[in-house]
């Protein structure tokens, strides 16, 4: 693999637990092996899904002007688009806030805990893999962004109170990177039990994983 600091390219030898590799030109650590190597990432995974559910069930802000008051959820908001027209924004929305976030950490969680008894059927494999292409389009932090802008330009119409799902929005965009940053997926893929029990291949197509990923 390539160095993240000096581009090196090096290969990464099997850690021991607790083991770290570090590049031998700038010690940059290309890689580490946790003494547990999963929980981390399960417990993170089992937070992140209580809040996407607080997050996508409560109101994300309150609005008040010239005597009227509104609330709206991110799904409620998707629907508004809908209905005045803006139907490919509504789409947009709903896949990046709702689908695809769920969906990678159902996946996740799936794998996470199948992966506490190995070995995992071979199926799991693909399970893990349409999580981690899910992984990038759970685009939290852009769309609280965008909300943010969006409130600047309205304080001074209107009174805007944050509610309860946009805190939960907000740690969520900090759950989803402490996932991608913590799970190693090679400690799943050598725990797979392939088809045709070739240790070789496993650890091959592991590899293979792991640098098509970039970590």
């Amino acid at each position: 693999m390539a160095c993240q600091e000096c581009d090196l390219l090096q290969r990464i030898p099997p850690l021991p637990v607790g083991g770290k590799a570090r590049c031998a030109r700038c010690n940059f650590v290309l890689a580490a092996r946790p003494t547990d190597p999963l929980q981390l990432p399960l417990i993170l995974t089992l937070t992140a899904l209580i809040v996407f559910i607080v997050a996508n069930a409560m109101p994300l802000m309150d609005l008040a002007a010239v005597g009227r008051y509104a609330s709206t959820t991110i799904l409620g908001g998707a629907r508004q688009m809908w209905l005045d027209g803006e139907r490919i924004t509504a789409v947009v929305v709903v896949f990046c806030a709702v689908i695809a976030p769920a969906c990678h950490l159902l996946l996740m969680l799936v794998v996470l805990l199948a992966a506490r008894r190995p070995p995992l059927p071979h199926w799991s494999g693909e399970l893990l893999r349409w999580g981690l292409h899910m992984q990038p389009w759970a685009m939290y932090d852009v769309m609280l962004l965008g909300i943010l802008v969006a409130l600047i330009k309205i304080a001074e119409l209107a009174t805007v109170n944050p509610g309860v799902g946009m805190y939960a929005m907000g740690l969520l965009a900090v759950l989803l990177p402490a996932i991608a940053v913590t799970f190693d997926a090679r400690e799943v893929w050598k725990r797979v039990a392939w088809k045709h029990g070739d240790d070789l291949a496993a650890a091959a197509f592991a590899e293979e994983n792991y640098a098509e990923r970039g970590r």
